[in-house]
């Protein structure tokens, strides 16, 4: 190369880093500004919320019902005898309903923001095998995403990396905080597994990325179906070997990959399965079980042709198509709206997911509330969005029911929060009075004084 060329790549190279810094600063000072809502300071009295009908999920339901919240935790729940602690705030919310918080059990929330805007996506990692990243450390607490999913009740959310093989593991980050470290409740909550398509063309992974290697270099050959499962395996067993040998006191250098492992393979933590097709769900239910560990199928397209299999094995699934349109000519156009329905009818277990974009955890709801319309209990559809997740995902002793010891995160609404003519009226997240405000209600706001404002205005 002529050093004319060098020349100008390198003055290209500083205006595309430049441009990319300001980028960046915008976007940083734009995020700021867009999240209207201000974090509150730790639960600092207790507080009693007393008349609500009180939805407990697990323990039934309780007609003029109080709960009390201190130091963070449901301190008591029960009827209109329940006591008042001394300093106590009382807040009566008679005719209204108070729910659990609901959870979203696969999230790019606090991830993701723009997707038209690269810098802005923090999903995917460099490389196939990637047990190591941890998503709670890039959430952005200042993320619009965040407000307009608790408008909608979503309180808790599972925020999860993509890409890859293994892309790494899911984080549990309650919607309230200053901080990521504030924020998240279990870091290494699931390891999440893509399992390979075997209709699919067979891909290249492994080796450097796309345009990272010399002139003349050739990229690695394109993999099949059984080529990538194998990788799965070795990589897996690999991992198990560095555990053993972790255990005999043989492990001279710690490797951040192989030792992310380690909770999965004790089965302290479920692997999460990218699964969607009948012999993807299959082959990867057969490869759980070889290896021992604990496994939750996500996606699940075509569970209920494998229902028999999955209760067989009590193998829950997480639904992340209710409000999808069919994919194959032949479906109905309810496919997705009634497999929660067919599920449950068949004794499956699973949880309702509000689909992998931060943009999308605000449908949440109305993802399992669409279920709901098309054949589902409504208690089943609730359990789906509470405390089911939280069983799947490890976090049921601390959320997804209301229940005395559990924290105090919670929903004071107008009725049912699966139907959309519903409000969230006020939100409590480890007992702080949450504010409420969020970008869409500012706009909202906004543009409706635009229209005061204007000559010859619609009366509103």
């Amino acid at each position: 190369m002529h050093s004319t060329d060098r020349s100008t790549l390198r003055s290209a190279g500083r205006r595309t880093a430049t441009l990319a810094l300001g980028l960046i600063a915008a976007l940083s000072a734009h995020a700021v500004g867009a999240q209207v809502t201000t974090p509150v300071a730790p639960q600092s009295q207790p507080v009693v919320l007393r008349g609500a009908t009180i939805h407990t999920v697990t323990k039934g339901t309780i007609t003029k019902g109080t709960i009390v919240l201190d130091k963070g935790r449901i301190l008591a729940i029960g009827g209109a005898d329940v006591a008042v602690p001394r300093g106590a705030k009382v807040v009566d919310v008679a005719g209204k309903h108070i729910y659990p918080g609901l959870i979203d059990a696969y999230s790019t929330v606090g991830i993701t923001e723009i997707d038209a805007v690269e810098v802005s996506n923090d999903i995917t990692e460099l490389g196939d095998f990637n047990p190591n990243v941890r998503a709670e450390v890039a959430v952005n607490a200042e993320s619009r995403h965040i407000g307009t999913s608790r408008s909608a009740g979503v309180l808790v959310a599972f925020s999860t990396p993509e890409g890859g093989v293994i892309s790494g593991l899911s984080s549990a980050m309650s919607l309230e905080g200053w901080t990521w470290e504030e924020m998240s409740m279990k870091g290494a909550a699931a390891l999440n597994v893509n399992w390979p398509d075997p209709v699919a063309r067979p891909r290249r992974f492994g080796g450097p990325p796309p345009g990272a290697m010399g002139p003349g270099a050739r990229s690695p050959a394109p993999k099949t179906y059984a080529e990538q499962v194998q990788a799965l395996k070795d990589f897996f067993a690999e991992a198990r070997a560095y555990r053993d040998a972790q255990q005999a006191g043989q492990v001279a250098r710690t490797d951040v990959r192989y030792a992310s492992m380690i909770p999965v393979l004790d089965r302290a933590i479920p692997v999460v399965v990218a699964a969607n097709s009948v012999s993807q769900i299959n082959d990867a239910i057969t490869w759980a079980k070889a290896e021992g560990v604990r496994l939750v199928i996500r996606g699940g397209r075509d569970a209920i042709h494998v229902a028999d299999r999955l209760k067989a094995e009590n193998i829950p699934v997480i639904l992340t198509s209710t409000l999808d349109a069919p994919q194959r000519t032949y479906e109905g156009y309810d496919g997705g709206y009634n497999a929660p329905a067919q599920l449950y009818a068949a004794g499956v277990r699973f949880a309702i997911a509000g689909g992998s974009g931060g943009l999308y955890t605000y449908r949440l709801p109305w993802e399992a509330g669409v279920a709901v319309a098309f054949g589902l209990p409504e208690e089943e559809a609730l359990k789906a969005v509470t405390i089911n997740a939280a069983e799947f995902m490890g976090i049921a002793d601390q959320v997804g029911s209301l229940e005395v010891g559990k924290q105090a995160t919670l929903l004071i609404t107008s009725g049912t929060p699966l139907n959309m003519t519903s409000d969230v009226i006020q939100a409590y997240i480890q007992g702080r009075e949450i504010d409420m405000n969020d970008m869409q209600k500012q706009f909202f706001k906004k543009y409706m004084e635009k229209i005061k404002q204007q000559p010859g205005k619609i009366a509103m």
